[in-house]
Formats: C-alpha cells, sequence, structure tokens
C-alpha cells in the first residue's frame, strides 16, 4: 500500500487524503535500538496541482518506540508534523514519478518522517540515568583521569601563558 494521489481527480478539484498507512510501506528502518517506528502513520492531507507540480499540505502523526539514551527505559513519542508541505515539481531531476495517472507520495513523506526523527531520545529532559548511577559523574579518559581532569589541567597550562 502505497500513499497516492491520482493526477486526473486533480484537474477538477483539490483532493483530501486522510488515514493511516502501514509502517511497513514506509520502509523505514530502525534506528538501532533506540528508535523504531512500529506504529502506522497517521494523515491529513490535501493536495492540489500546480501549474507544472503538486502541493500536499497537511499534517502527519506517527508514534515512536524509543529507547532512553540515559536510563533505557522504553517509550512510546509521537512525532508529529503540523504543518507538512511538499512542493513535487513534474519535470526536472526531483520529478515526481507518475504512474498511471498516479503520482506516488510515500518516498517524500518518508524522508521529511526521517528528518524528524530524535537524535538522542529521553523518556524526560530531567531523567537522571540509570538507577544507581550517580548524577554528574565524570566518564573516564584513557590515562585513568576524568574529562572534568583532563579539562582543567588544559585550562591551567593555558593560564601559565605570558602573553
Amino acid at each position: 500500500m502505497k500513499l497516492t494521489v491520482n493526477l486526473r481527480h486533480l484537474e477538477t478539484d483539490n483532493v483530501h487524503l486522510e488515514g493511516e498507512l502501514p509502517v511497513d510501506a514506509l520502509d523505514i528502518e530502525p534506528v538501532g535500538d533506540v528508535v523504531r517506528a512500529l506504529h502506522p502513520l497517521s494523515y491529513d492531507l490535501d493536495v492540489q496541482k500546480l501549474e507544472d507540480a503538486l502541493l500536499a499540505t497537511g499534517r502527519l502523526e506517527l508514534p515512536l518506540t524509543c529507547q532512553c539514551v540515559r536510563c533505557l527505559k522504553e517509550f512510546i513519542q509521537p512525532l508529529i508534523i503540523e504543518d507538512y508541505a511538499v512542493h513535487l515539481p513534474f519535470e526536472g531531476e526531483d520529478a515526481v514519478p507518475v504512474i498511471n495517472d498516479c503520482a506516488d507520495l510515500t518516498p517524500y513523506v518518508r524522508e521529511d518522517i526521517l528528518l524528524e526523527f530524535p537524535q538522542h531520545p529521553l523518556c524526560d529532559p530531567g531523567c537522571g540515568g540509570l538507577p544507581g548511577a550517580k548524577p554528574g559523574t565524570a566518564k573516564s579518559t584513557h590515562a585513568g583521569q576524568s574529562e572534568a581532569e583532563a579539562a582543567s589541567s588544559a585550562w591551567a597550562e593555558l593560564n601559565k601563558l605570558k602573553l
């Protein structure tokens, strides 16, 4: 199943597309174990034909199954694009492919959704991390120094310079 619009229907009036698209149709690969799309995409789009292009505007919503990068807890984070808009020319390098008078919007929706994926999902902005971990503990560097100690010694050396 794909998100398509029939161009013949656009000759008389704009077309309203509303429904759900299975996640399999989007062909979205999981981003490691951190972000996965397991639920269908809800869409509410208005498509209009311009002189030499299509313009689709509306709303997209996709619930993402995420794993918190601090505490590893799994949670659902809705990916919502309120003011979605895509301009698809009929000619040129970025031309939308037309097959049997239908234009497939799926690859463009997929690309815009992937651009909105969270890079480092957190279950809560104030997440303290794994239970038992002390907040604010610095990571160790390879010489056994903490990052804070390594940074402070570098600044200490710079402060010794007489300029």
